[in-house]
């Protein structure tokens, strides 16, 4: 049996690798959304607690910025796999 080559090519390991981070960022997310409940006093702390206008608009930004950089990777996503097959449909001479 002839062994072939463990080989990518860059363009679909690099659309793999941003595949990978679109299916992580929701994972990211609900991380970054765990850290809320560490902003309220818990009783031993000398600081000031947290509003909750700023534990709320926290949780908005985690949100915004989760869907702004999904969106962001899918269409570098799709502008690529669309360049792909242009590129694989023009006729060669």
């Amino acid at each position: 049996m002839a062994k072939t080559p463990l080989f990518l090519e860059r363009q679909s390991y690099r659309r793999r690798r941003m595949m990978d981070a679109v299916r992580i960022l929701p994972l990211l997310c609900a991380v970054l959304w765990m850290i809320v409940p560490m902003m309220w006093p818990n009783g031993t702390e000398q600081s000031e607690p947290t509003s909750l206008s700023h534990a709320i608009g926290y949780v908005f930004i985690v949100w915004a910025v989760g869907i702004v950089a999904t969106a962001g990777l899918w269409h570098r996503i799709r502008s690529r796999d669309d360049a792909d097959e242009a590129r694989q449909t023009e006729p060669r001479s």
